[in-house]
């Protein structure tokens, strides 16, 4: 699992020096990009069916990540704060718990849970950020900012 210490390390970082396939523009959404780099998911879509096939691929869909965890939940049910787990914000019809489903909607995003904050890559900064879960929170306005988390463990 991954560490805050590794997480660190893709502080204020570019796509461009985390992703070696280059699927890099900024007008493109990142943060399940990041994610699935900083996690070595590599499912779906990825990064390297988008860029130049070269480089180590990984999973580019938030939607995709959320259907391959083995549980999930709201954010108000996350296990103790130990926990590794992804951190989820969308509107709260896009999600069924039951069902481990998440509509592809445009305002979805994803992050890493680790040590009581949350890593992810801010698509208006073009960079990884670290905020607080109540940070995180803010990324959308109401109705938009449901959160919920999951595990692939």
């Amino acid at each position: 699992m991954i560490s805050q210490t590794e997480l660190a390390g893709y502080l204020g970082k570019h796509i461009s020096a985390i992703c070696t396939s280059g699927f890099v523009s900024n007008a493109d959404n990142h943060c399940a990009h990041f994610v699935s780099h900083a996690m070595g998911y590599r499912f779906g879509a990825t990064c390297a069916m988008m860029g130049n096939a070269k480089g180590t691929p990984a999973s580019i869909r938030v939607q995709e990540l959320f259907a391959h965890c083995l549980r999930v939940g709201k954010w108000a049910d996350l296990p103790p704060t130990n926990f590794v787990a992804l951190a989820f914000i969308t509107n709260p019809a896009n999600v069924s718990i039951a069902s481990r489903t998440m509509h592809n909607v445009p305002r979805k995003h994803v992050g890493i849970y680790c040590g009581g904050a949350i890593w992810h890559y801010s698509n208006t900064q073009h960079k990884v950020v670290r905020q607080t879960p109540a940070e995180f929170s803010l990324h959308y306005p109401a109705p938009n900012n449901a959160m919920f988390w999951g595990s692939v463990t």
